[in-house]
């Protein structure tokens, strides 16, 4: 009964936070929309490496090439192209699943340390191209001016585009992580040997769940570009991974939500410090020294451990 209630409670509550986001746009200044709606990028990237990471238990230190892959392929199909924007926009997460299958392949047969200096290898290799193949990418000067639709023309049209694809990703994630593949990835994070020993295909769970998180950071990397209208080298830079990484540590990596709060700070600190310092991330630095001795499992995660025992009692009193 308890449960029932709390989760009508959480749907109106969710449903009055869309409405609000909704709103947002009519009534804040075009800097401030364009800040919540990278945010909203950035925490759809956030969420994908959640996917691998807290989820499955992998060290996946590279993720962001797979956001750069999706960014770089819909800014080249529409400059370099005359197909429609939209081919160029379902062919993002596309070229970064093919990506991340083959990437995911080689590096699901070694574990944990092995696992991520292949990927960050892997990876590095794919920045290296994009930043030395001027004629294609553009090096480092990346590319500008992508043309966009005249639906998409406005900062306000390109806010609620992104905010639906960022809630029907969400959407799609959350039941995800709520069906059987979900509950067997947690269980081959907390415990791969006993999983074999039972006939669970670990690797292939694996390299699924690395296939699925790379299509959602495909789907990040052409929103970035549709706010942006460009794209550059540091997308695919181990450097936006790691930062990507710590978003998740913030937020709290084994709860749903934690990466998306864990990305609003980021980017928050990122914009408003740095206005007055270019030395943010010693900012960041203090913040998570305070976090690794402090709340360890994340804001989210220290939350969610403060009400959980309270919503026990509470359900058990109803009972």
């Amino acid at each position: 009964m308890f449960r029932g209630i709390t989760e009508k409670r959480l749907l109106w509550f969710l449903a009055i936070i869309f409405i609000v986001l909704l709103i947002f746009p009519s009534i804040l200044p075009r800097f401030y929309t364009y800040i919540i709606a990278l945010i909203f990028v950035t925490s759809l990237l956030a969420m994908s490496l959640n996917l691998v990471v807290g989820y499955g238990g992998m060290f996946q230190f590279h993720h962001g090439v797979f956001y750069g892959v999706g960014a770089y392929t819909v800014a080249l199909m529409l400059t370099k192209t005359s197909l429609p924007v939209w081919v160029g926009f379902v062919a993002g997460p596309v070229m970064a699943t093919v990506t991340g299958f083959l990437i995911g392949w080689f590096c699901v047969r070694l574990t944990r340390l092995y696992f991520a200096m292949l990927q960050i290898s892997l990876g590095s290799l794919i920045w290296a191209i994009a930043f030395r193949w001027y004629t294609l990418t553009g090096g480092d000067d990346g590319i500008h001016g992508v043309p966009m639709p005249a639906l998409l023309s406005s900062q306000n049209n390109s806010y609620y585009f992104i905010l639906v694809i960022l809630t029907i990703c969400l959407m799609a994630m959350y039941l995800i992580v709520k069906s059987p593949f979900g509950r067997t990835l947690q269980a081959i994070r907390d415990n791969p040997q006993r999983c074999e020993a039972v006939g669970i295909n670990v690797r292939r769970h694996q390299l699924k769940a690395i296939v699925i998180a790379t299509f959602f950071a495909g789907v990040a990397g052409v929103l970035f570009v549709v706010l942006e209208r460009s794209v550059f080298p540091d997308l695919l830079f181990w450097v936006l991974s790691l930062e990507v990484f710590i978003m998740c540590l913030l937020g709290g990596w084994f709860t749903f939500a934690g990466p998306i709060l864990g990305a609003a700070i980021i980017v928050s600190l990122r914009t408003f410090v740095g206005i007055y310092t270019e030395y943010w991330t010693l900012v960041l630095g203090v913040i998570l020294i305070l976090l690794i001795f402090f709340l360890p499992e994340g804001v989210m995660g220290y939350f969610l451990g403060k009400f959980r025992p309270l919503a026990k009692e509470v359900a058990h009193r109803s009972e």
